[in-house]
Order: structure tokens, then sequence, then C-alpha cells
């Protein structure tokens, strides 16, 4: 299967928009596996293993296991997902963006090294950056487009020029993503679940591609207002959460917290879309 149809087939079998967010962070740890870099694998498969059945996606941030030289921990814990929930797909969270030359290497690590079905870039550098993560058949990109930090309106949110009416930037990506870009009908964008009126703009110009949507939880993104902002029948949305699940507990219950805290936003998300 295609990413996209990947998606649409763990929607409906585990009945969910939850992204689960792998976001290690050993001093964040339960007691036990507090401050040691070497059990990310081992915290990281627990929460895999308790969620596998309530997650649209998995969406392992590669920074927090580089940062760790954990590398090795990720490739293995990407094998773990394969095993345990083969229906759900793995966005790699990577951001990346750069040259055409540069970009074909980076494609490679996320597709081939690690065996992600989907990964997160930056679209900055224009077309030729992200063109060659397009080549590899059936696999997905999201765009940043519309971010959940701050100062994600220094540029996004800028009109592209001083003409009443003129797009703003983060339009521009989104149609850019919903038509000529969208060489292998893969590529999805990143809108912040902080903005939901963003949500909306971005969804009446783009209305049939994924939506990667972080922030809910821990960043306080609406869980509601974004589901009636960017969901619709046929255009998957893929609401991110991390750290609120990682570390629902700090005791040796963590991964059973984790689940419980992940049933109570999916559920929340599932009952939030429009009749």
């Amino acid at each position: 299967m295609t990413f996209i149809d990947m998606l649409h087939d763990a929607q409906q079998h585990n009945g969910s928009m939850l992204c689960v967010g792998l976001d290690p962070e050993p001093a964040r740890f339960p007691a036990g596996l507090k401050g040691d870099a070497n059990r990310i694998y081992d915290f990281c498969a627990r929460i895999v293993d308790a969620t596998a059945d309530l997650a649209i996606a998995f969406k392992p941030q590669i920074a927090y296991f580089a940062a760790h030289r954990a590398e090795g921990q990720l490739e293995r814990l990407m094998e773990h997902m394969r095993r345990v929930a083969p229906r759900v797909p793995i966005i790699l969270d990577a951001k990346r963006g750069d040259i055409g030359a540069t970009a074909e290497q980076y494609a490679k690590e996320a597709f081939d090294r690690y065996g992600a079905d989907a990964v997160t870039l930056s679209p900055f550098m224009g077309f030729d950056s992200v063109q060659p993560y397009l080549k590899y058949e059936g696999k997905g990109a999201f765009l940043l487009c519309r971010t959940s930090n701050p100062g994600g309106d220094d540029l996004q949110n800028q009109r592209l020029s001083s003409i009443e009416g003129a797009p703003l930037l983060y339009e521009h990506v989104a149609r850019l993503a919903q038509g000529p870009w969208n060489l292998n009908g893969q590529l999805g964008l990143v809108v912040g679940a902080t903005y939901p009126a963003e949500i909306e703009r971005v969804r009446a110009v783009a209305p049939t591609v994924p939506l990667l949507i972080p922030g809910v939880g821990a960043q306080g993104g609406d869980a509601v207002a974004t589901v009636k902002a960017g969901w619709r029948p046929n255009a998957p949305i893929v609401v991110s959460s991390s750290r609120a699940i990682l570390y629902a507990s700090s005791g040796d219950d963590f991964a059973a917290a984790a689940r419980a805290e992940a049933i109570r936003t999916r559920d929340l998300l599932q009952d939030a879309r429009p009749l």
C-alpha cells in the first residue's frame, strides 16, 4: 500500500486520528530507566506496545535519538514497530530541507536506512529540495506549512506581495502541495493545532491532502477545534501528541498510563468529528 492508503487503513482499523509522537528524553524517563540513554529503545518500545492498536501513525523525532547517539536504537525501534504494528505507518520527523544532491542522501536515510513510510520536510529551498523524496514510490512527505511555534509568524504568515489579497506564504505552500508539487500523490502538510483558524484556511486551499497536526497535549492545542477545522471524510488528519502520552506517569506504570492518555485523546478526537 502507499503511505496514504496506510493512513486510511489505520484510521479505519484503529478508529483513530491520533499520532503517537516518540520524543524520548532520558531525563524524563521513569525510575529504573531515568537518565539512561541506552534505554531509549526499551522505553519507546513499551510505549509502542501500549498504543499500537490506538494510533493512526507513529512519529519518531530523529533529533531525540541522534542527540544521544541512539540511531542504532532508532533502527531497532523501526523494526519493532513493523513487527507489532504492521498496519500503522511511521512518519520520520526530520524536517529536512536541502539542495537536491543532499536531499537524495536524506531521502535514502529516511526510506532505505530507517524504512519510514513518510518524512517531514522544510519546503523553503524549493521544489528541487522536495523532489528526491517523491522518487520513492508510495512514500509520503509532509511539508512544513503553518507550524505551531510562535516564531512561525516570522515567515509563514507573511504576504507574498503588498497587493491587497495576496496569499500568505503558508497558503502558497498549501497550493503547491495540493497541486504542482504533488507528483506522486503522497504529499501532506504540517499545520499546528495551536492555530485552528489557519488549519481551516489550509484545508480550503488543500482539500484532499493529509494534514499532520502537532501541538495537541503539552503544547496546548485544542483537540476539538483542530478536528472541526481539518477533518474531511476522504482527507486524513494525523493529530500528534507526544509528551502528554510519553510522560503520563513517572512510575513503573508509565506504559499503562500512556495507554490511558492515548485512549482519552483518541476518543476526544473521534467524538469531535462533524456529523
